[in-house]
C-alpha cells in the first residue's frame, strides 16, 4: 500500500490562453489535513476539479490509495470515496436538507426520505453538525448550508474530503466551528484537502501545505515549522506587508449623512433602528458588528436596493432617500457588494460588458445609441491590467468563468476606477489572497487620500482596525457607539458588538 491516499503526478491542464496547471504533483497522506495554498487564479480549484472529475487533465497520473485511476465524472470520484464542498454551494434552495443530500442518490422506484432523514440525523449528531434534515435550504444560514454540503459527502461514505475555499462566506464564529468539524473528521479517519489562501487557517488545522503560483508547484512545507510570512512569500513571489501604511486622515465635509434611519429586514421587522452617522470626505469609517445585525439592510438602504421605512439618506447634501439606484450612481456612489455573484456581476456576460454596466449609455462607451466597442475594450483592459484580473480569455471571458477571487477583483477595479465620491465597500477582500488584500487595502486608502468618503463593512476585526479612521459599532440594527480607531482596541469593540458599551473602568 502507498503512504498516500491521493497522488496527482505531473498534472497539466490548459484552457484557451492559459495553462492552469503546469506539471503539478500533489501527494496527500491518510488522516492528514493537507492545504493547497495559492493566490487567486493560481490553479488550485482547477487541480481539485480534475480530482473530482469535473475536468480531465491533459497529462498526468492520478492514484487513489496507490492504485492508478481515471476519474471521468463526479460519480466516479464518489465511487472512489472522494467528496467535494465547492466554493459556491451546489444546493437547490427550495428543497429540504434531506432532498438536497439524496439528490442523485435516490435509488429504487420509491423515494424513501424517511430512512434517508434518519441516517442524515445520525451523521449530523455523530460529527456535531447540528442540522435539522427537514429544514428548507433557503431558510438556513450560509454556515449551515456548508454543513449540508459536508453531510452530502458523508452520506455518500466519502473518506477523502475536498474543501474549496470553505471559509470565504463564513463569519469568524462559523470559521472556528468549521475548523473544529475538520479536526473531528480527521479523528474519525478521514483525509482532508483544504484549498485556501488564508494563512492563519492553514496554521490552525493543516499538517502540510502544497504551494502553487501561476499554475506551477512552488514547494511542499511542514506547516508547524514554516512561518506565515514565508508561506505568503512562496504564494505571491515576494514579501507581503500585513500592516496598512497610512497617514492620519484629513476629513472634510460630510459626504454621507444618515439621520434616524429605520429599515425593514426580510422578516418585515426593523433591521435598522434610528441609525445616524456621518462619513466625511477623506476618511474611512468602518462598520463593525457580528454578521446579521443590520449591516446588509443598512447598505441596501444607502445604495437604493431596499426602501427606507423612515429617516433620511443624504449624499453631498442632497436627500437621496427616494432616488433610483442609477441616480445615486450618477451622483458618485460606488458599491462593492457583499454578494459578488448576485449583486456585483452579470455572470453570463463578458468582462468588458460588466466593466461598463453603469455607464454604457455615456460617452466614450456609446454615441447616438451605438456602443463603441473599441473604447469599451480599451477601458476594460486597463482595469484588468491594473487589478491583475486573471481569466483564460482576458476581457472577453464570461464573468461566471472567473475564480471567485478574480470576480472580486473585477468588481473592485470597476468601482474604484470610476473615482466615486462615496465608496461603500462590503467585505471587499473576501476571497482574496494576501497579495491581493495588500493591494486592495492600499487602493481604499488611496481613495480616502484623494478625498473620497469610504464606508467599510467587514466582519474581519483586524481589517476594520487596519483601515478605519473611525469605527461605528452596530448591534441588533442599532448604532452602539462611534470611536476613533487609535483610541480603542479590539476588546472594547468586541464588547460593543455584543451590545455593551465599554468604558475605561470596565476594561
Amino acid at each position: 500500500m502507498s503512504d498516500y491516499v491521493i497522488e496527482m503526478l505531473g498534472i497539466r491542464k490548459e484552457f484557451p490562453g492559459i495553462v492552469a496547471n503546469d506539471d503539478i504533483t500533489l501527494q496527500v497522506k491518510e488522516g492528514e489535513i493537507h492545504a493547497i495554498l495559492g493566490e487567486n487564479g493560481a490553479g488550485k480549484s482547477t487541480l481539485m476539479s480534475i480530482l473530482f472529475g469535473l475536468y480531465h487533465a491533459d497529462r498526468g497520473v492520478i492514484k487513489v490509495r496507490g492504485k492508478e485511476v481515471r476519474i471521468n465524472s463526479p460519480n466516479d470520484a464518489n465511487d472512489l470515496g472522494i467528496g467535494m464542498v465547492h466554493q459556491h454551494f451546489q444546493l437547490v434552495h427550495n428543497y429540504t436538507v434531506t432532498e438536497n443530500i439524496i439528490l442523485g442518490k435516490e435509488g429504487g422506484f420509491v423515494l424513501d426520505t424517511g430512512n434517508a432523514s434518519r441516517k442524515i440525523k445520525q451523521l449530523s449528531e455523530k460529527y456535531g453538525l447540528n442540522i435539522d434534515p427537514d429544514m428548507v435550504i433557503e431558510n438556513i444560514t450560509v454556515g449551515m448550508q456548508q454543513r449540508v454540503e459536508i453531510l452530502k459527502m458523508l452520506y455518500r461514505d466519502a473518506d477523502i474530503l475536498i474543501f474549496d475555499e470553505p471559509t470565504a462566506v463564513l463569519t469568524p464564529q462559523e470559521i472556528d466551528e468549521l475548523m473544529d468539524i475538520m479536526r473531528a473528521l480527521v479523528k474519525e479517519g478521514k483525509s482532508i484537502i483544504l484549498i485556501t489562501h488564508k494563512l492563519e487557517e492553514i496554521k490552525a488545522v493543516a499538517q502540510r501545505c502544497t504551494v502553487i503560483r501561476r499554475g506551477k508547484l512552488i514547494g511542499v512545507v511542514d506547516v508547524a515549522s514554516t512561518s506565515v510570512s514565508d508561506m505568503a512569500a512562496m504564494m505571491v513571489g515576494r514579501q507581503v506587508s500585513f500592516k496598512v501604511e497610512k497617514e492620519d486622515a484629513k476629513p472634510g465635509e460630510a459626504v454621507l449623512s444618515l439621520r434616524t434611519l429605520c429599515v425593514m429586514n426580510n422578516k418585515k421587522v426593523l433591521g435598522v433602528k434610528d441609525f445616524s452617522l456621518d462619513v466625511h470626505a477623506g476618511e474611512i469609517v468602518g462598520i463593525a458588528g457580528v454578521d446579521g445585525n443590520g449591516q446588509s439592510e443598512l447598505v441596501e438602504a444607502i445604495t437604493g436596493l431596499r426602501p427606507v421605512e423612515s429617516g433620511s439618506v443624504m449624499l453631498l447634501g442632497k436627500d437621496i432617500t427616494k432616488l433610483s439606484i442609477k441616480e445615486r450612481n450618477e451622483m458618485g456612489l460606488g458599491h462593492i457588494p457583499e454578494d459578488r455573484q448576485k449583486r456585483g456581476l452579470i455572470l453570463s456576460q463578458p468582462l468588458y460588458d460588466n466593466f461598463i454596466i453603469k455607464d454604457f449609455d455615456k460617452e466614450p462607451f456609446s454615441r447616438h445609441g451605438l456602443l463603441n466597442k473599441k473604447a469599451i475594450k480599451e477601458y476594460s483592459q486597463k482595469i484588468v491590467d491594473a487589478y491583475d484580473v486573471r481569466s483564460g480569455e482576458g476581457i472577453v471571458s464570461l464573468a461566471g468563468k472567473l475564480s471567485g477571487g478574480n470576480q472580486q477583483k473585477a468588481i473592485i477595479g470597476r468601482e474604484i476606477t470610476e473615482n466615486p465620491k462615496l465608496l461603500i465597500a462590503v467585505q471587499p477582500t473576501r476571497g482574496l489572497d494576501v497579495g491581493a488584500i495588500e493591494f486592495i487595502h492600499k487602493q481604499l486608502v488611496k481613495q480616502r487620500d484623494s478625498g473620497a468618503a469610504v464606508l467599510l463593512v467587514s466582519f474581519e476585526l483586524d481589517e476594520i482596525f487596519n483601515l478605519s479612521d473611525r469605527i461605528a459599532v452596530i448591534n441588533a440594527g442599532r448604532l452602539i457607539d462611534i470611536v476613533n480607531t487609535h483610541e480603542t482596541d479590539e476588546y472594547a469593540v468586541g464588547l460593543m458588538m455584543a451590545g455593551i458599551k465599554a468604558d475605561k473602568e470596565s476594561r
